[in-house]
């Protein structure tokens, strides 16, 4: 929707506020559902408690709102002299940030009162998540890792919802957990190598400036030690051919993103982010015709 598109009236808050919880683009939300979904299926072998998945994914939906609105209340001063940020609600005067503040705070609660309806040690998780959460977007000012961050923070629905279906966290949940975090790494360093031009302009750090021209090459090992990870997840679940077939076509699209980011353009290298919604989607697919296989 552009500006001249916008609903305009009493409408117009309420579409701001979509905006700034990025609910106009869903692209987020996979990326911090699909693994969530990949433990779901895992710890529940194929038979998730529905309670526990609307939970999870109802819970996902809020806390990827939630972090969205603080990253932009973080990035205020910085969001208007970014060519890609510089329309978003609170940098272009929609949004007050004491306005994005209150909105916030009301996610994380709405996403705590479901976390309640969970398990203790899920209750007891939710905590250091949501501290994650709300920390992320200021990690870019002392790390040119904040991407690494990004991954501990988004992949915290990993170990949650082992416990939420389990009632504990076992060691196969952290393996998860890890690749989850190096997936991460691999997409929102294709996402900063957007931004990497701006983002030198205005000191803001990241990966894509961290890693330099080394930036496919190390793309590229963190894809082959995720890839081995979901392997060693696999034999450990003692998975059949349809998990390694999903992890074939996973593997066959990292192929794809090292080919659309060659020439490190901009488009072309949010194209590969982009992409990385199929990845966990072929990878969860190949987890869910596995476990129904028998």
């Amino acid at each position: 929707m552009t500006p001249n598109t916008r609903p305009t009236g009493p409408y117009a808050k309420l579409d701001a506020y979509w905006r700034l919880m990025r609910f106009d683009r869903p692209i987020g939300i996979f990326l911090l559902l699909w693994p969530g979904l990949w433990a779901l299926w895992i710890a529940g072998q194929g038979h998730p408690d529905q309670r526990v998945v609307a939970v999870i994914v109802l819970g996902t939906l809020l806390m990827r709102a939630a972090g969205c609105v603080i990253n932009d209340y973080a990035d205020r001063d910085f969001d208007p002299h970014v060519e890609r940020t510089r329309l978003r609600p609170i940098a272009a005067g929609e949004v007050r940030p004491r306005e994005a503040l209150w909105l916030f705070v009301i996610l994380c609660l709405a996403a705590f009162g479901l976390v309640l309806l969970l398990n203790p040690l899920t209750v007891a998780l939710s905590v250091p998540g949501a501290f994650l959460a709300a920390t992320y977007p200021y990690t870019k000012r002392f790390t040119h890792l904040p991407q690494a961050y990004l991954g501990i923070a988004f992949g915290w629905a990993v170990p949650m919802s082992f416990a939420a279906q389990t009632g504990n966290v076992p060691w196969i949940a952290w393996a998860i957990y890890t690749a989850t975090v190096l997936w991460a790494l691999i997409y929102d360093t294709m996402y900063a190598m957007v931004d990497r031009d701006d983002d030198l302009e205005i000191g803001v750090k990241s990966t894509a400036i961290l890693f330099g021209q080394h930036d496919r090459l190390i793309i590229g090992l963190l894809q082959v030690l995720m890839l081995a990870i979901l392997l060693a997840v696999g034999q450990a679940a003692e998975a059949g051919s349809w998990y390694y077939g999903g992890w074939l076509g996973g593997a066959a699209l990292f192929g794809y993103q090292q080919w659309l980011i060659r020439h490190r353009e901009r488009s072309a290298c949010f194209r590969a982010f982009l992409n990385n919604h199929w990845f966990g989607a072929i990878v969860f697919a190949g987890i869910v015709l596995d476990t129904w296989r028998g």
